[in-house]
């Protein structure tokens, strides 16, 4: 759970001018202790734990089953975009894009009508297994673990369904017409067709880029990393689901489960020239260190306090004793249960390069790393401030004991920032007034108190 820590700033008076007094003299417990209202500067200081993230990170699959045959990088390499990373030979692949042009082509020259059909019912037939096809391809795309690709795939199908959706309107308006006397059969076979086309070419276009995929590029400059996590696909991956469809889907299907199969993590030590790699395997991860980010997770408490802008100062377990300048760059809106039982909220800041305690430049941190954020969420300067051991809470109220005529008198203060050390005093205290700043949890009202 995010935890609220306050750091005072350096003072700009001096925080306590002088004198102590107790009844008996001394420091033991019981005595109490004045001090003068002056200014300082506060800042009031969330802290919150965090994790460094990259820029960007992607990790690129086989698309298909088969064996690797050239690798181009080994772990640690610097890569540019569009570079070629992995080439993959798999004939699974090519024989999919085979057999969805083969379904494709036989369809290119129309299809003959087989004698006494009822092309109402054919049509039908036709809706039934396009259903039962899109269907399954979505399912296969939800599955799939990188939400762009995902995104994408989805956006695939749907583009694939609808264009489907007006094809088969057509050629059922072609069969009614057939039906009243009003068409002929070869015109309500041709839109049957064409409807039947959308499909084998939408299989056409994903088992093209499923071939295309077998050679993997950079998406973006980065680190290269041999390997990668599972997929979350679970089980033996999409690509059994290939097997559920009409044959003019099947090879979008393979595609699909090439995106999101794969069970568990690639070893970086099996990803070599002439490994085999299952379709959906883990065979480079890409991430881009040129901007790093801290993920902190901020108590609910506190978060209303946190905008974009705010800056802070980040501490790494990893570089004892640096710090590291960063700024809000994004509050989430989504709450999670921290492991205390609290809600917390998801806090972007982006880092920038720090200093060890000597101010030499401080290691660039490493994605994952485990951090602190010190969030200041308020800052005032030269205003009125008292020691945070001044205050006394009493429900909603903040009192204060005034010396005064050489006794405690009871005053409501409002405050503003707090410190661990100081609090500003928005109301109710004038700079040069004496207080009581230790022992106040002892005093009484009327009490007297020595100068």
């Amino acid at each position: 759970m995010a935890q609220r820590r306050y750091i005072p700033l350096v003072l700009t008076g001096v925080l306590i001018a002088t004198a102590l007094s107790a009844c008996s003299g001394g420091e033991g417990p019981g005595r109490v202790r004045l001090g003068t209202v002056t200014l300082a500067d506060v800042a009031e200081v969330v802290e919150a734990p965090g994790t460094v993230a990259a820029r960007a990170t992607a990790t690129l699959r086989s698309p298909a089953e088969g064996v690797i045959t050239r690798l181009h990088v080994k772990d640690g390499d610097r890569v540019r975009e569009g570079e070629t990373l992995v080439e993959i030979d798999s004939p699974q692949a090519r024989e999919r894009l085979r057999q969805a042009r083969d379904a494709d082509a036989g369809l290119a020259g129309g299809a003959s009508v087989p004698s006494g059909i009822d092309l109402g019912g054919f049509q039908q037939g036709a809706d039934g297994v396009a259903r039962r096809g899109f269907r399954t391809a979505r399912q296969a795309a939800a599955r799939i673990p990188d939400p762009r690709q995902r995104a994408r795939v989805l956006a695939e199908i749907a583009k694939a369904e609808a264009q489907y959706a007006t094809a088969a309107a057509a050629a059922r308006a072609a069969v009614i017409r057939l039906n009243a006397g009003l068409g002929s059969v070869s015109s309500a076979m041709t839109s049957i067709t064409a409807a039947q086309r959308v499909q084998t070419r939408a299989a056409v276009r994903t088992a093209e880029q499923a071939v295309r995929g077998l050679t993997i590029k950079a998406p973006f400059d980065g680190v290269v990393s041999l390997g990668g996590p599972a997929s979350g696909g679970g089980g033996g991956g999409l690509g059994d689901l290939a097997d559920q469809l009409p044959p003019q889907l099947q090879g979008q299907a393979g595609a699909l489960g090439a995106l999101g199969g794969g069970g568990g993590p690639t070893d970086p030590a099996s990803v070599a020239q002439g490994a085999p790699i299952g379709s959906g395997g883990a065979v480079v991860t890409v991430t881009d260190v040129s901007e790093l980010t801290v993920a902190a997770d901020v108590d609910e408490t506190d978060i209303l306090k946190v905008r974009p802008g705010v800056k802070a100062e980040v501490e790494l377990d990893a570089v004892e004793g640096a710090t590291y300048p960063a700024v809000v760059t994004a509050v989430g809106v989504s709450p999670k249960e921290s492991t205390g039982g609290g809600v917390t909220y998801r806090v972007t800041l982006r880092l920038e390069r720090g200093a060890g305690t000597d101010g030499s430049e401080a290691p660039w941190p490493k994605p994952g790393m485990s951090a602190v954020a010190d969030l200041r969420v308020r800052e005032v300067s030269d205003t009125v401030s008292i020691p945070s051991s001044a205050v006394l809470t009493s429900g909603r109220d903040s009192t204060v004991w005034v010396f005064s005529a050489g006794r405690a008198r009871r005053r409501v203060i409002r405050v503003g920032a707090q410190s661990d050390a100081l609090v500003q005093v928005a109301s109710g205290l004038r700079v040069g007034e004496r207080i009581v700043v230790r022992g106040a949890g002892s005093v009484k009202d009327g009490q007297e108190l020595p100068e």
